[in-house]
């Protein structure tokens, strides 16, 4: 039996799981099967589109390294239409690929060789950010024709659902938490699956994008030269 136990919701998640590794895939599953998800598994991205259109899914694992259609181009399709979270695998291990997993909307990124147990750590993390960081923030947060649901999850713009990743959520959680107040590069990093500062960086960049009319002059999601980011609410 594993040391790894998934603890974050009421009930076994579950997983999508997609590698065209045999080996890699099955030892995979067993592993996070026997740490207590329910996995389902497909050898490629064009396996992984049928089940995402035939189940829920509470957690992806897509391997980059994959032919026909690469783990990027498969999580940046799903992206557009779902926020569930999403953690890549890849025997890269260049920043940049990092940076561009992140921007395509990526939860975390862990680069081969890697331990099972390491894996099943950051699952259970990203999937427990999900639901305790709901009690972080006030119900409900204006910002200019905005307003985030921290309970939910949810930004609305005039009524209308903004889309958003798992990771672009929880960022904004903890500004949300904070109105006004800077939050520095470090604890975001800290707290959320960034992991590096840079990448806070990304994730500020692509919150931008949907909550500034220009985001090379931020009105909302302010920086603080030096230390970090605040969000300037209502």
């Amino acid at each position: 039996m594993t040391a790894a136990t998934f603890d974050a919701l009421d009930r076994p998640p579950h997983l999508l799981l997609v590698d065209d590794d045999d080996r890699i895939r099955e030892l995979l599953k067993r592993y996070l099967s026997q740490a207590g998800a329910r996995v389902s598994a497909a050898g490629d991205a064009a396996g992984a589109r049928k089940l995402l259109g035939s189940m829920d899914f509470d957690l992806l694992i897509l391997d980059v390294m994959m032919p026909v259609e690469d783990g990027f181009s498969l999580a940046e399709s799903v992206r557009k239409s779902s926020k569930v979270p999403i953690v890549l695998l890849t025997a890269r291990g260049m920043p940049e690929d990092r940076i561009r997993g992140l921007q395509i909307g990526a939860d975390d990124y862990v680069a081969k060789p890697f331990e099972p147990a390491e894996l099943a750590l950051r699952i259970n993390a990203i999937l427990r950010r999900s639901v305790n960081g709901r009690g972080e923030t006030p119900e409900v947060v204006t910002f200019g024709p905005f307003a985030f649901n921290g309970a939910r999850g949810e930004l609305s713009r005039e009524g209308a659902l903004v889309r958003l990743t798992e990771a672009e959520v929880a960022m904004l959680r903890i500004l949300a938490a904070r109105p006004g107040e800077v939050v520095s590069r470090e604890e975001l990093a800290k707290r959320t699956s960034a992991g590096l500062e840079r990448s806070v960086d990304v994730q500020v960049t692509r919150l931008r994008r949907k909550v500034e009319a220009d985001p090379r002059a931020p009105i909302f999601l302010q920086t603080v030269r030096g230390i970090g980011y605040r969000l300037a609410a209502d």
